[in-house]
């Protein structure tokens, strides 16, 4: 698991390990060497003779980009130091002056971002170490007018510059992943003693690039993160594997209650992103339509009622069907008496517009457009515009407002309960957003929490985070069978190309493929 703490938990933690003499910057600085020479060969030029352009800022970030650039001019690079601070690190400005980088003190030119830009254009690396995990909101002037100049300017080269941030790409919301203002967008972002909030939240994470942790002995591990990310490796201990002694009971049923004659489809997406993740049973209840279209598609689904362990609620419905909503109610209002989670999806989400308390586990799967009907119906009036610029805090603030678990829907997926570490899962490609994949997604997440509907209503306060983590496994399998539909491979990486058109059904047929991907 990846897990991102705080600036201000990160800056205790230091404390005492500065007061003790560690040489924290030291280490930075020479993770920051290793990973520009790891990139430089990546791209197959030599470190010796590469010109490589530091942006330094005042505190420790900047420090540690003028000790990481001594430490390259030692090895052969031509280094160059933008000093865009009055007030440099002062061991920093010495072992860079000592090691041979030239120094620029651009804050004298009459044009700022023009004395930038003419540095730029002549390195192969650039290295953001303007602010650090102490600085709030945006950049300021002239600091954002050199990196607004610098994003431009990179983005129109035809091959663009390494641009590796240090700690985090200077300007973005270190612990809630916002864009207050302009940001270098980075290639590999070196992160010390521990990822921070904002490298994995979106719309941040972005920007971030490949996200590389310094171990600096913080001695974190021991506490709760602020924000994470599932691996494959997590994924594994969550997933349901059959015993000789289970049955279709024990597997899990999942009660589906989706569809409707104007969108018939998004019962059976649902049902095949059930039945390919896997679980004992499903049982279908819905119109005519939808039915018919299920049992043709999938002959083993079950169209009766009876006892289910997790339901899936709202795909493919609309909310002015009065008599479908009042289905739903009933079905929601039947999964709390028991205790069994409910994932709601599209429709569904509607019914919690009205001042409703959810009273069993319940996971809300809304994109950016549904959360902000929900938040706005519920007193806190945004838009989706206003969602899509700080989701996480959005997304939490729907979870403490509903008291359900909330999947927030985009590029970067955000898990949000109300207590607990958000999750940020980034596992898919742009080729997902397509008609349809949403009731993959449901049916995904149905399937995992009827795995668990029997522990989730039986646990209490002990288990109460589980359906948070079910979301983000679903997340990330949903997003990872999405990959592999579109020919890519199951871990992103930089030179996979750009994929394949895929539908919703290309999906829900890769999971069986990228669950073979999960090592167990």
């Amino acid at each position: 698991m990846i897990r991102a703490h705080t600036a201000a938990t990160v800056r205790e933690a230091e404390e005492p390990l500065l007061a003790a003499g560690e040489p924290l910057m030291a280490r930075a600085a020479c993770a920051l060497t290793t990973e520009v020479a790891r990139e430089l060969r990546a791209r197959g030029n030599r470190v010796s003779g590469s010109s490589v352009l530091l942006l330094v800022g005042g505190g420790n970030n900047g420090g540690d980009a003028l000790h990481a650039g001594a430490h390259l001019a030692r090895r052969g690079c031509q280094v160059r130091a933008a000093l865009l601070t009055d007030r440099p690190h002062p061991a920093g400005l010495s072992a860079a002056r000592g090691a041979g980088v030239r120094l620029h003190h651009v804050l004298q030119a009459e044009d700022v971002a023009g004395a930038v830009l003419d540095l730029a254009g002549r390195a192969d690396v650039w290295v953001d170490g303007l602010l650090g995990i102490g600085a709030r909101g945006g950049l300021r002037e002239p600091l954002a007018g050199a990196v607004a100049a610098l994003a431009e300017e990179r983005a129109a080269w035809p091959v663009e510059p390494l641009v590796l941030a240090v700690d985090v790409p200077s300007g973005i919301g270190v612990d809630d992943g916002t864009i207050p203002g302009p940001v270098l967008p980075a290639d590999v972002t070196v992160t010390m003693g521990t990822a921070k909030p904002g490298l994995l939240l979106p719309p941040a994470a972005g920007l971030a690039g490949r996200v590389e942790v310094v171990d600096l002995g913080l001695g974190l591990d021991a506490l709760a993160p602020a924000a994470c990310t599932l691996t494959a490796t997590d994924v594994a201990d969550l997933l349901p594997v059959p015993g000789p002694e289970d049955h279709k009971y024990t597997r899990g049923v999942l009660g589906i209650a989706a569809g409707s004659h104007a969108y018939p489809g998004a019962a059976a997406l649902t049902a095949t992103g059930a039945l390919r993740t896997g679980l004992g049973m499903i049982r279908y209840l819905g119109p005519e339509v939808p039915t018919g279209l299920v049992r043709t598609r999938h002959p083993e689904v079950v169209t009766v009622p009876g006892r289910v362990q997790a339901w899936v609620l709202g795909p493919g419905t609309a909310p002015d069907d009065a008599a479908r909503m009042e289905e739903l109610a009933e079905h929601l209002g039947e999964a709390a008496r028991t205790g069994v989670p409910a994932a709601l999806d599209a429709g569904a989400l509607a019914l919690l517009h009205e001042e409703t308390e959810l009273t069993g586990p319940a996971v809300l799967t809304p994109h950016a457009g549904e959360l902000a009907q929900l938040l706005t119906a519920r007193g806190e009036a945004v838009t989706r515009e206003e969602v899509s610029a700080a989701p996480a805090r959005h997304a939490r603030l729907a979870a403490e407002i509903t008291g359900g678990t909330v999947l927030l829907k985009g590029a970067t997926t955000v898990v949000a309960a109300p207590h607990g570490p958000l999750y940020a899962q980034h596992d898919a490609t742009p080729w997902l957003a397509t008609a349809g994949s949403g009731d993959v997604l449901a049916g995904v997440l149905g399937a995992l929490l009827a795995s668990y509907g029997d522990v989730i209503a039986d646990g209490g306060d002990v288990l109460a985070g589980l359906p948070a983590t079910l979301a983000a496994t679903a997340a990330f399998l949903h997003g990872r069978a999405a990959r592999l539909a579109a020919g890519l491979p199951a871990e992103p990486a930089p030179t996979a190309g750009a994929g394949v058109p895929i539908t919703a059904t290309d999906v829900a047929d890769a999971l069986p493929a990228a669950l073979r991907t999960i090592p167990r």
